[in-house]
């Protein structure tokens, strides 16, 4: 039978103490001294884009199409000429964020001195008149409006095809836009190929008013909450007869699924 070992010495302890905290401060020191190196080291200088220039080396963007290259390069403005190291990642990409059309980002470091961007962009489904409340004059300026409800400035030379969704304001929050928007999708999506020749929804009322070309003439109709594409296939196929029956008439009332109203 074994004997049992004794317990080692305290002196013994201390002298197993003393190695690890030894060890632990050599790789402190050294760590130290690999980040010291790695700032001072010229090959980890993010450089700054040559003017004009759509890439660099160093610094790379995807995914922009109609958000601005200068405005997320001007998140970057102080970096450059810096050690990419020293980039506050998760600060550029809270800046970027607040970038007009961009919904999302990361930002990337990589070996030795590049920085990566990647962005998606928003994706807009409708145009809005930008009108700040009910009670005030329309202004002659037309923006873009994303399923979120988020207000988006027409990119130059870029061009969408549309309705017009009315019924939203500026001074709403995204929030009370979103579902607005929502609306106007679902009705989008269930009248199908008919929505090539809407122009306006308006979503301000309870009942939906729609307008929309019919051969040369730009008609307005009443739809209500439900039945859509039912009520504008209907109103489609009787327009000639209701043309010629009304023929000054624009403006037609569809809410009841057993009639079709010609206002005058």
């Amino acid at each position: 039978m074994s004997k049992p070992q004794p317990p080692p010495s305290r002196a013994r302890l201390w002298l197993r103490l003393a190695f690890w905290a030894a060890v632990l401060a050599s790789s402190a020191l050294a760590a130290r001294g690999v980040k010291r190196m790695m700032l001072d080291d010229p090959r980890f200088i993010l450089r700054e884009p040559l003017a004009g220039a759509e890439e660099s080396e160093d610094f790379v963007i995807h995914g922009l199409r109609y958000a601005s290259r200068t405005r997320v390069e001007q998140v970057f403005a102080g970096d450059f000429g810096k050690n990419v190291l020293l980039v506050p990642a998760d600060e550029r990409r809270r800046r970027l964020l607040a970038v007009d059309w961009v919904e999302d980002a990361t930002v990337a470091r990589l070996w030795p001195n590049r920085l990566v961007v990647s962005v998606r962009e928003r994706q807009p489904v409708a145009f809005v008149e930008v009108v700040r409340d009910a009670q005030t004059v329309r202004l002659a300026r037309l923006a873009l409006i994303d399923a979120e409800g988020v207000l988006l400035e027409q990119p130059p030379r870029a061009k969408f095809s549309f309705p017009i969704l009315t019924g939203v304001f500026e001074r709403q929050t995204e929030a009370e836009r979103k579902p607005k928007v929502e609306r106007l999708r679902r009705f989008l999506e269930e009248i199908g190929p008919l929505g090539k020749d809407v122009s306006e929804v308006d979503v301000s009322a309870h009942d939906l008013r729609v307008s929309v070309k019919v051969g040369s003439r730009s008609l307005d109709l009443l739809l209500g909450d439900r039945n859509y594409q039912k009520r504008m296939q209907r109103f489609l196929q009787h327009y000639p007869e209701i043309r010629r029956r009304s023929p000054s008439a624009t403006l037609f009332d569809l809410r009841l699924d057993d009639r079709i109203t010609a206002k005058e």
